[in-house]
């Protein structure tokens, strides 16, 4: 939790916080910051919504929305125009960070920055013709539908300048830009894993899973390490898009291995409580919603009383959910007792 000298005087006056130990408080975390330049957590504001929004729509319109005659313009010509668009950005997000102190809209600024070196290589691997084996996978629109070999160099430099970025602007929206391109690279770099164009779809699913798989080590990682701002919510993410999206797209003939993939799923929801990250949570329930469904389509089509027993169970979760919630310190204080001493070392600092 992040709270502010207002909420602090707020506790004050509800009576939540003696008057005379707030100053004291104030000094002491006054005392503790290290000045760090690290960008406070965004708000639910007009504001924040505004200058989301605007950057979305910048990078839309320079990728996932550009036109033929956009790509018309041909490489030269892209790689300049995606390189102006970044120094203004830079230059933009660099005053309003260091100079004005609003690192908000500075820090989405150089995110803008930093999502123009994609169109920056495409537009030289178009100019000098350096696709490499895979061959020119089309206009730079297409990028963000086919699945080809030839896109990999740009999500390389994409993640290369991310890293520069954030060493220089340490703002946690700047890993979206990795986890996006580690996600599509995920895709993309099966054609030179098995070496040719015509990839099956099983090849596709492996290199997801396992690719999605290494990104989460890499989050966890991420979060082992205590430092201002969500660097890592991205990376579990995205990571997680890529290795559920591999695991669920696995088609096993066996109800064994549909019943390992809902264990799977079932450690998910442990994972989420061990790392403290809710979005384990979700793909989770996601995947054991999946099984369910199989067992309601396939095993037990024709049972009379397995609606009503999956009925039941529903209604038990929702039961153990109100309990949770009623007790959730009770419980907090009775894993954080019981808990093996291996156990806590491994989880994250924000998850102890």
């Amino acid at each position: 939790m992040q709270f502010t000298d207002r909420d602090l005087r707020a506790a004050v006056t509800a009576g939540a916080l003696d008057a005379d130990r707030l100053n004291p408080l104030l000094d002491f975390l006054s005392a503790r910051d290290t000045g760090s330049p690290v960008a406070p957590a965004p708000r639910f504001d007009l504001a924040h919504l505004l200058w989301y929004a605007g950057a979305l729509i910048v990078m839309g319109a320079m990728g996932l929305f550009s036109t033929l005659a956009f790509s018309a313009m041909g490489g030269a010509a892209l790689t300049a125009t995606a390189l102006a668009y970044a120094a203004a950005f830079t230059a933009a997000g660099h005053y309003l960070w260091h100079h004005r102190n609003l690192r908000v809209p500075g820090g989405l600024l150089i995110t803008v920055a930093v999502s123009m070196v994609p169109l920056a290589v495409y537009g030289i691997q178009d100019a000098m013709g350096l696709w490499g084996n895979f061959g020119r996978p089309g206009a730079m629109r297409e990028f963000y539908v086919w699945i080809k070999g030839s896109w990999v160099w740009m999500e390389v430099a994409a993640i290369v300048a991310a890293v520069i970025a954030l060493w220089r602007y340490p703002y946690p929206f700047i890993v979206m830009i990795i986890a996006f391109a580690l996600w599509f690279m995920s895709m993309d770099v099966t054609p030179w894993i098995v070496g040719r164009t015509d990839f099956t779809w099983d090849e596709r699913r492996i290199v997801s899973l396992w690719f999605g798989l290494a990104v989460l080590v890499v989050a966890y990682i991420v979060d082992r390490r205590e430092r201002g701002g969500d660097f890592a919510f991205w990376l579990h993410l995205f990571g997680l898009m890529a290795f559920w999206g591999g695991l669920s797209l696995t088609n096993s003939g066996s109800e064994l291995g549909k019943f390992l993939y809902f264990v799977i799923n079932i450690g998910l929801l442990l994972m989420s409580v061990l790392l403290g990250r809710r979005v384990y949570a979700v793909f989770g329930t996601l995947g054991i919603a999946g099984y369910l469904g199989h067992l309601s389509y396939k095993v037990f089509r024709d049972s009379m009383m397995f609606p009503f027993a999956l009925s039941l169970i529903g209604i038990v979760v929702i039961a153990l959910g109100l309990l949770y919630h009623r007790k959730q310190a009770a419980i907090g204080a009775w894993i954080e007792a019981n808990i093996p001493e291996t156990v806590r070392r491994l989880r994250p600092a924000h998850a102890r």
